[in-house]
């Protein structure tokens, strides 16, 4: 994996890279394999504009064959990969993207060479060379030439049974540890205990314990409604009845999402790893993202929650 990310890496480093040119890139990952869907789509918003790259790589036994297989998402989570003309090279901010460019390159060569996951993978981020910025306490953050509801509605697919995102979150004091952690699991505006089967995947990817993204419930409802965040990473959880668990790219103090020379390749590359992983087992129906009658037990015992994912001040 880590030879991707490096490739990853230098492709968006770019002032000029565009999505269309990560979907060339990616399709010649696959070789001659065109069975893989990739889209790039231009959106132009308010402070800019942004591409929308999405890709799926299908399965063995994936819906796209007809089959049975859930359906894995990864999402590259993030404001922009580039604060151009402000800062000169690839911010912080921009692991999601390169994680996820980098799983989907990694699963065309995969398929490719004849190692095809049983259920199909959905792959989507956006590319932005030229994004804002935007206070935030502790340390200011990169802000998106697109709102969040736009963000969502390219990048939270239908067909996704199971939602991994993956973001920079390296901007706060609540995690301290360089490397990756991840989430509890949100559902349906439910913060759901720590899915042991991802920790364990966690554990053997990396050779080390697993570390635990902490959430309030203020972290999972939508931009907008004027309370903080400690970043977007659970954002898709507004747009989905799916189960979503946060990938989290971390450091040991607090970073600007804007700062420049704080991407670590070596830890993209263990959450990228760790996702591939994860798509593995989740095709083959042996990784759990939720106890499905706890969840049950807990909506008949104290009601929906999803009124969390509703803004009632701004939808976007």
């Amino acid at each position: 994996m880590l030879k991707w990310v490096v490739d990853a890496y230098e492709l968006l480093d770019s002032p000029t890279v565009t999505g269309e040119r990560v979907g060339e890139w990616v399709r010649s990952a696959c070789g001659a394999d065109g069975d893989i869907s990739i889209e790039s789509t231009t959106i132009t918003g308010e402070k800019g504009s942004t591409d929308f790259v999405k890709f799926i790589i299908p399965g063995s036994r994936g819906k796209t064959a007809a089959g049975d297989a859930p359906t894995l998402g990864i999402i590259g989570r993030l404001g922009g990969i580039g604060a151009r003309p402000e800062r000169i090279g690839y911010v912080s901010d921009g692991d999601g993207a390169v994680a996820a460019v980098a799983c989907a390159a990694k699963l065309g060569a995969m398929k490719q060479a004849g190692d095809r996951l049983p259920g199909d993978v959905i792959i989507a981020t956006h590319i932005c060379p030229n994004a804002p910025t935007k206070p935030h306490d502790p340390v200011p953050f990169m802000d998106s030439p697109v709102d969040m509801g736009t963000m969502n509605a390219h990048e939270v697919d239908p067909a996704m049974d199971a939602i991994l995102s993956i973001d920079t979150t390296k901007g706060n004091t609540v995690i301290n540890t360089r490397g990756f952690a991840i989430s509890p699991t949100v559902k349906e505006g439910w913060i759901l205990r720590i899915a042991p089967d991802l920790l364990e995947i966690m554990g053997w990817s990396t050779g080390r314990l697993p570390a635990v993204l902490p959430l309030a419930t203020q972290d999972i409802t939508p931009y907008g409604n004027g309370v903080h965040h400690v970043n977007s990473i659970l954002q898709p959880c507004v747009a989905t009845s799916a189960p979503v668990v946060g990938v989290a790219i971390t450091a040991e103090v607090p970073v600007p999402g804007c700062g420049t020379g704080a991407s670590r390749e070596v830890d993209i590359e263990e959450a990228a790893r760790f996702c591939l992983e994860v798509a593995k087992s989740f095709g083959e129906n042996a990784c759990s993202f939720y106890n499905r009658q706890e969840f049950e037990t807990l909506t008949a015992l104290y009601g929906s929650m999803t009124h969390l994912s509703t803004n009632p001040r701004n939808d976007g």
